[in-house]
């Protein structure tokens, strides 16, 4: 991976949070040691939607990803405020290409809002970074790591996500 490009996804009704994504670029970079750009063209989720669920198939949105053009080494990576699901699952906080180029992360269920809190910005970009490293390190070829405090652990709940760490432990590092 030398360069990664961040790209909002939204509903049609939705403008995307341009402040958002740059505040996460500026957060990954030092993540990765690399290059990351926040793309101008956002892509309206619509296509992915499921009524049944009132909620939009993160798989979709993975492969309209990937199918962008990019160049050698360019990994793509989704951010949307939409709630994302997989059929097993009742939700997901994002989706990645085991080893390809695209992810998406959403941080519908990472604002305190969702859970009738107040909102948190700082919590919200922290969230935000910790899912985006998961992610990406799963476009890297990273597995899930036992490691609790691993930006690679699996987490299914913010609670377990605000434990982890925004970086990778060593044995990722090494991977």
């Amino acid at each position: 991976m030398e360069s990664v490009t961040l790209v909002a996804v939204t509903a049609a009704n939705t403008a995307p949070d341009m402040a958002l994504l740059d505040r996460l670029a500026s957060r990954l970079a030092p993540v990765f040691h690399l290059s990351i750009t926040v793309s101008n063209s956002p892509i309206d989720a619509a296509f992915a939607y499921t009524p049944e669920r009132c909620q939009y198939y993160s798989t979709r949105l993975v492969a309209a990803l990937a199918a962008l053009p990019t160049r050698p080494g360019e990994h793509i990576l989704g951010i949307t405020p939409l709630d994302l699901f997989v059929p097993i699952l009742t939700f997901v906080f994002g989706e990645a290409q085991l080893r390809g180029p695209a992810a998406i992360v959403s941080y519908h269920r990472l604002t305190e809002e969702f859970y009738g809190l107040p909102a948190d910005a700082a919590l919200l970009d922290q969230r935000l970074l910790k899912e985006a490293v998961h992610e990406l390190g799963h476009t890297l070829g990273l597995r899930h790591c036992d490691d609790w405090s691993c930006a690679m652990a699996s987490t299914h709940t913010v609670e377990l996500l605000d434990l982890k760490g925004a970086e990778l432990c060593p044995h990722c590092r090494r991977e």
